[in-house]
């Protein structure tokens, strides 16, 4: 018998007991179901999270800050108790917390550390308020995009930091309340940031509207207005003016640029050099670990109770096939007396086990990934309509792929019991078998 031959056989084979069969493969399904399910709510959460992790920063870039008493800078830390006054401190920009400021000596101390690529001190501007023409003004802040940075847009464009001119990006909340009609109507339109010096002298300053961004989960700039470099200029020289020179460059932090292809022990390593020198390294992973961190392990738990699943639905096809293997004694026997060997007796009973496997597994991931797109689309609109970009539950075609070769593998092995009796069958008494 040709190879193409048992396959045919095998599929057809499958078929004889039309019940048996049909229950097997809804056994198999629940698992495959479960599983394509589960592993596509993990796709879902990560996708997302991936998709705006650019958008907290860099991969090769880690927030650094001069290293403190947390108890000195965070509001609370001294269980109610008066905090010590640090002239050195400045505004992390978080209300109520405070930091060593950065100063130019850190700075260049920070650029001469070995595995330190690039320096960019963050300025901290608290502008007072924005307003479209002669408009209500409204509370504001505002933050810009380091190198590698990105945040999720709704229309339009990033501001453009090598632009001469002072532009700016809207979060969708704003567009409504400064009076736009919608998105396109917002972009191209000036508004005005008003800010006040250190001599209480308010300045305004005009910026073109080049981009609407989406409220994010993970976003640099949160709910700020985004700005490009001629505008973060202008807002901060407005600011700083009438501040004595030693007090113009204080910086919360700066953003450290290391190799982009550093090794995590490369990325340790320059954390701990920093650490000796004063300062405290914070990367990406390290803001957003713990979250996906406790998404996989929901995502295994999840997928720990399919394959339990799958392996009640192993021993169904164990059942199935021994039933078949009974049933047919006689007809296996008269396959060996025409010379069919006890490997092809073997493969055919095995194949019989796979396709089980293919076609329980096949009909699983299918309604899976249709339930999937339902849920996803109705959350979407609902209860997760604050969370634009997020499809709850994604599928990856290599997963899903993975998920149908794995349960196709634990099916063979389910049936090498069966099929190995099968082949191990005496023709004689097979074919005297009543």
């Amino acid at each position: 018998m040709r190879a193409a031959d048992l396959v045919g056989s095998a599929i057809s084979n499958t078929f004889r007991a039309k019940t048996r069969t049909i229950l097997t493969i809804l056994a198999i399904f629940v698992g495959a179901f479960t599983l394509a399910l589960t592993g596509g709510l993990g796709t879902g959460i990560n996708r997302y999270i991936d998709d705006t992790v650019s958008g907290v920063g860099a991969a090769d870039a880690m927030s650094v800050t001069r290293s403190a008493d947390d108890a000195a800078t965070v509001p609370g830390a001294t269980g109610g108790e008066p905090r010590e006054y640090d002239p050195d401190a400045v505004s992390s920009g978080i209300p109520g917390q405070t930091v060593i400021a950065l100063d130019p000596d850190d700075v260049a101390e920070i650029e001469g550390i070995d595995g330190v690529v690039r320096v960019d001190p963050t300025r901290t501007i608290t502008p007072d308020f924005i307003r479209a023409g002669d408009g209500t003004p409204f509370v504001a802040s505002v933050g810009s995009l380091i190198p590698g940075q990105t945040t999720v847009l709704a229309a339009g464009t990033d501001p453009d930091d090598d632009a001469s001119e002072t532009e700016v990006a809207l979060p969708a909340a704003y567009v409504d309340a400064l009076g736009f009609a919608d998105n396109d109507d917002a972009l191209g339109s000036t508004v005005t940031l008003g800010i006040t010096d250190a001599a209480r002298t308010s300045h305004t300053i005009n910026a073109t509207v080049v981009g609407i961004t989406e409220e994010a989960l993970a976003s640099p700039t949160g709910s700020s207005i985004l700005v490009n470099r001629s505008m973060s200029d202008a807002l901060v020289e407005a600011q700083t003016t009438g501040l004595p020179a030693d007090q113009v460059d204080r910086f919360a932090s700066a953003t450290v640029r290391f190799a982009p292809d550093a090794t995590d022990d490369e990325i340790q390593a320059l954390k701990d050099r920093l650490a000796d020198a004063g300062f405290t390294g914070t990367t990406v992973a390290d803001q957003l670990g713990t979250i996906t961190t406790v998404i996989d392990g929901i995502v295994l738990v999840l997928n720990a109770f399919a394959i339990i699943a799958l392996l009640a639905a192993a021993f169904g096809i164990v059942n199935t096939l021994y039933m078949s293997v009974q049933e047919r004694t006689r007809e296996i026997g008269l396959m060996k007396a025409m010379g069919m060997g006890s490997g092809r007796v073997f493969g055919l009973f095995s194949l019989e086990a796979a396709f089980l496997g293919f076609l329980g597994s096949a009909i699983g991931v299918g309604i899976a990934m249709l339930a999937g797109a339902g849920i996803s689309a109705v959350l979407a609109d609902g209860l997760l309509a604050d969370l634009p970009g997020l499809t709850l539950i994604a599928f990856d075609p290599v997963s899903i792929l993975s998920i149908i070769a794995l349960v196709m593998v634990i099916a063979f092995l389910a049936g090498t019991l069966p099929a190995a009796r099968a082949a191990r069958a005496d023709p004689v008494e097979s074919l005297r078998y009543e």
